[in-house]
């Protein structure tokens, strides 16, 4: 493996790491995967997942639900459905519906592989009986503005959904489902990835093989082995409210001897009532540029896995000691990172990555 210090070129090592395709490739030569007779993968990352197990297993129909401009490179015979993240949409609506008649089609036989990464939850939904498409949008557009982390929105989500926390594979009646998923969840629970959309229903009656086969941890070692710097710290621990972490990272960076800091979660950020363009990488990159001002030696990327920073077409930032200036306080308040960062070449803008296992937050000290 050729060593690196551009700070870029570690993050896209983490990236390549923890790609969909690579994963599932690995574990269907691992030997994790027997033929099946479907395959059903949901995510940001679903077409790269979807990739080697088309290319293995040709003949088997595949039905793809991903976001809106993540289609590209689709396997030529599978079906494809787009829809919207974070906020579901009226496409998340027939992809959800979907995904209800493709599981209760299964005949008493079937070997369904499930392939899900982050975003599904957004994705794909059919709401509880009595709970519009509506409802499900604003009590999600509610969540993501008051600063609820992943796991309680998740949670919340599948006690308002027929398809999460294990209701879709409750239709099930095939003989086996194996699961293949990409964490972007503390702890790497499949309860709580997508809101539990592959996740087994209770008292399951089928053979049921869940696997993690991309997280966090991967991708930040492949960060940490990609470079040429000694690694001061390797650690999940970017979760909780920006204004809690602020403190903590910036007493971390500024004490951190020299070398590389990996870190990786994914923080919240309680919106105002009418939030400019950005996301939680944006503004915890803008925040960290305010604290290190002046600082000199010391850079800093924060971007999503994903390649998408909230409803933006950039996956974070790239910022250092130079880049704060009392304008940016306004855009801080506003939560309108995106056309400040923008407007002085700090974002980071990668396109769809074909994986999804949360954020990073590296840092380079001279």
């Amino acid at each position: 493996m050729e060593k690196t210090d551009d700070i870029l070129s570690l993050w896209q090592a983490g990236v390549r790491a923890v790609r969909g395709d690579v994963a599932v490739a690995r574990a269907i030569a691992d030997g994790l995967v027997p033929r099946p007779d479907r395959i059903v993968a949901v995510g940001k990352a679903a077409v790269a997942m979807a990739q080697p197990a088309c290319e293995a297993w040709p003949d088997v129909p595949c039905l793809i639900v991903t976001k809106y401009d993540h289609a590209e490179g689709a396997p030529s015979h599978a079906r494809v459905h787009e829809a919207a993240h974070p906020v579901p949409d009226a496409a998340s609506l027939t992809a959800g519906l979907t995904l209800q008649a493709e599981i209760a089609d299964c005949a008493a036989d079937t070997h369904l592989l499930m392939l899900v990464s982050g975003g599904a939850s957004a994705l794909a939904e059919v709401p509880a009986d009595g709970l519009s498409l509506q409802d499900v949008m604003g009590s999600t557009d509610a969540l993501l503005a008051s600063g609820a982390t992943i796991a309680a929105m998740n949670l919340h989500r599948a006690s308002r959904s027929q398809i999460k926390g294990g209701k879709l594979l409750a239709g099930f009646g095939g003989a086996r489902v194996t699961t293949l998923a990409l964490s972007d969840v503390e702890g790497d629970a499949l309860a709580t990835i997508g809101s539990g959309i592959a996740d087994a229903p209770a008292d399951c009656p089928f053979d049921f093989h869940p696997h993690i086969v991309a997280s966090n941890t991967i991708a930040r070692d492949a960060v940490a082995a990609a470079s040429t710097l000694p690694v001061t710290q390797n650690a999940e621990t970017l979760y909780g409210e920006l204004s809690e972490l602020i403190p903590i990272l910036r007493a971390q960076l500024l004490s951190a001897p020299a070398g590389l800091m990996v870190l990786g979660g994914e923080p919240v950020v309680i919106l105002p009532p009418d939030p400019g363009k950005g996301g939680r990488n944006m503004a915890l990159a803008l925040t960290l540029a305010r604290e290190i001002a002046g600082t000199t030696g010391l850079r800093i990327l924060v971007a999503g896995t994903d390649g998408t920073d909230g409803p933006t077409d950039a996956a974070g930032a790239l910022i250092d000691g130079t880049t704060w200036d009392d304008s940016a306080a306004d855009a801080l308040a506003r939560a309108d990172a995106y056309p400040w960062l923008k407007a002085r070449g700090a974002l980071v803008t990668t396109g769809p990555t074909g994986t999804n296992v949360a954020d990073l937050l590296i840092a380079i000290k001279d």
